[in-house]
């Protein structure tokens, strides 16, 4: 017989506990929380019964006839799964700044976060930053696009001169495209002037 352990994250996740030699591998699936609260679940499926799981910390044992749920705990997962876990990477985090119309200058709240994000950067062996530029819906797409570069561009300088390594910040333009607030073309929107910051 083969032991089997898993603890897994994420929406549409499905994991087979499979039959090795004939003999059925003992194991569990435990779902744990999403870091955003958010709702998720995981289908596991043995031999011919299926069990869904919904609500942190949900778990599944393979049994004799099948699968039996049950809940477990914070406790119980990191006896269990505490050295995969750590040996994970981390998983990616986004951040949002915002912008003065017009401009590539922070609006105020947005210059406090740029040293929160220095400290997730400086949390991984080997950070991977992504940043996009956004505009909200005034101008023609060109100039939306040449915005949005800039904006993105000026935050990715900025993670340079504060140490960030060049290689490790790449700067992309959605312009107008991708809006945090649907409007009509024309319409200003504060939250559509924005930097995403994704740190993976």
């Amino acid at each position: 017989m083969i032991d089997r352990v898993a603890a897994v994250r994420g929406i549409a996740v499905v994991l087979a506990i499979a039959l090795v030699g004939g003999c059925a591998s003992k194991g569990t699936v435990v779902l744990l929380p999403e870091s955003d609260g958010k709702p998720t679940a995981v289908t596991v499926r043995q031999a011919n019964t299926e069990v869904v799981l919904d609500r942190p910390y949900a778990a599944a044992k393979v049994a004799s006839q099948g699968l039996d749920a049950y809940q477990s705990t914070p406790q119980e997962v990191q006896a269990k799964f505490g050295p995969a876990l750590a040996a994970q990477p981390l998983r990616a985090d986004t951040f949002v700044l915002y912008f003065v119309e017009g401009t590539d200058e922070f609006t105020d709240e947005s210059k406090g976060l740029v040293n929160q994000i220095l400290a997730e950067v400086a949390r991984r062996p080997v950070p991977d930053v992504l940043v996009v530029g956004h505009t909200d819906s005034v101008g023609t797409d060109q100039l939306n696009d040449a915005l949005g570069l800039r904006r993105a561009e000026t935050v990715r300088a900025a993670l340079i001169a504060l140490g960030v390594p060049a290689s490790d910040v790449q700067a992309i333009s959605r312009g107008k495209r991708a809006p945090a607030v649907p409007t009509p073309d024309g319409v200003t929107e504060p939250r559509n002037r924005r930097v995403e910051i994704i740190v993976r």
